[in-house]
């Protein structure tokens, strides 16, 4: 693949190659040099480039002997050292840190090692320590060594600066995929005989207030809107909770928006008026509802809470509710992190919610165009944390459970029914 120039054919690096390999041992570094440079102006426009890949060397390697050759008088390349000229050894020069500090990377990288992530005969490691800080504590075991230093050798050493990723999803369960399928099967068999199936969670809670939000949006130059500085909990304003509920088969949505505490009280409520406001319109005669939900927060798997509250709503709307939970560490599998939260998130960026009612009308208002719609609404009922329901109302509850894995998949009938 070598580059030909019109002198009979010849592959000129390769013969160039095999020249340069000759010589090397018979010439010094000046005189190596002058023979490239002499070779790269013989050859022309490219020729730099040319002798460079055939010697393997770096092109300022050739343009040194390029423009000594063009000097009137030769260059200085002589020492003299007792009146008499000595050429330079082959690998002299001023030797690197580390080779005149022998203990430098072996400290260096025991500084490293009790903070080193990942797998430690991986080819990429990565510190959280700054440079700064590493060079201070190597100036204290006696090296003479400076930050930019270290960045160096950190660099030699397959280190690198590197931000936090999110890709775990916490100790896979062995039967998550079978729990997935499982979920699966159930939303197809009830959406397949025209039965309402949510996905229900609560989304992030937010700062009420003038705090910046992330993201940007179109401004006047020099309008921007203004915020805090920080973000303290305004202790008047509050916090928001959003919790919820996403019609998979209908591609719609209601939040609930509360203001004090994120209970199943909460969840259940803002269930119950989903069904009310929307969904007992769209599925007038349905007597049964499926429910898909993360394992944890105010609906996970152990919260007795949930399970209570969940018998009062079968028992109220005469319906058989039917529970199905994500395994743990999945919850964004869950259809309404990525089918209805991330549209609300974009619809609000660079948005400071000012109020509880800026946060209800913005989540309402949110549209798609893949025909997403959203109804919200306040609800500012005082919800009490630590509630405990006790072993003789847990074992009056109506909860049939399913024979795979029972603690994710059960259903809770109407008390009226089971009777």
């Amino acid at each position: 693949m070598g580059y030909r120039i019109h002198t009979g054919g010849m592959d000129v690096p390769e013969e160039l190659a095999k020249k340069y390999q000759r010589l090397t041992g018979h010439l010094d570094e000046r005189a190596l040099r002058l023979c490239l440079g002499a070779d790269a102006l013989t050859l022309g426009h490219g020729g730099a480039s040319i002798v460079a890949r055939a010697a393997g060397v770096s092109r300022t390697t050739v343009h040194a002997g390029m423009a000594a050759l063009r000097e009137e008088r030769p260059a200085k390349w002589v020492e003299t050292v007792g009146g008499h000229g000595r050429i330079r050894k082959l690998g002299g020069g001023r030797k690197s840190l580390k080779d005149k500090d022998v203990e430098l990377v072996s400290d260096l990288d025991k500084l490293l090692d009790p903070i080193t992530r990942g797998d430690p005969m991986a080819p990429l490691r990565w510190t959280a320590k700054s440079t700064t800080k590493l060079a201070e504590e190597l100036q204290a075991k006696g090296h003479e060594v400076s930050q930019a230093t270290v960045w160096r050798l950190l660099d030699e050493l397959g280190y690198s600066m590197q931000s936090n990723r999110k890709s775990r999803e916490g100790t896979d369960h062995p039967d998550r995929n079978a729990q997935f399928e499982y979920i699966g099967a159930t939303v197809k068999d009830f959406l397949g005989r025209g039965l309402p199936v949510i996905s229900v969670d609560t989304k992030k809670k937010e700062l009420i207030g003038p705090y910046k939000n992330d993201g940007r949006e179109w401004q006047k130059k020099g309008e921007s809107v203004e915020v805090n500085m920080h973000d303290f909990v305004d202790p008047e304003l509050g916090k928001a909770i959003p919790y919820g509920v996403y019609d998979i088969g209908r591609n719609e949505g209601w939040v609930s928006v509360g203001v004090t505490h994120d209970t199943s009280e909460f969840a259940v409520a803002t269930i119950r008026r989903w069904w009310l406001k929307m969904g007992r319109r769209v599925y007038p005669a349905a007597r049964e509802l499926l429910i898909t939900a993360d394992g944890g927060g105010s609906n996970g798997v152990r919260v007795r809470l949930w399970k209570r509250e969940l018998q009062r709503l079968a028992d109220d709307l005469s319906m058989i509710i039917h529970i199905r939970h994500f395994p743990p560490g999945t919850s964004k599998w869950n259809k309404i992190e990525h089918r209805m939260f991330c549209h609300i998130t974009e619809n609000w960026r660079a948005r400071p919610l000012a109020s509880v009612m800026t946060i209800v009308n913005l989540i309402g208002n949110t549209r798609t165009k893949g025909g997403l719609s959203i109804q919200s609404e306040l609800d500012d009922n005082h919800y009490e944390t630590g509630q405990k329901v006790e072993d003789d109302v847990m074992e009056s509850l109506a909860i049939t459970r399913c024979d795979f894995h029972g603690e994710w998949n059960y259903r809770i009938a109407p008390k009226t029914l089971e009777s």
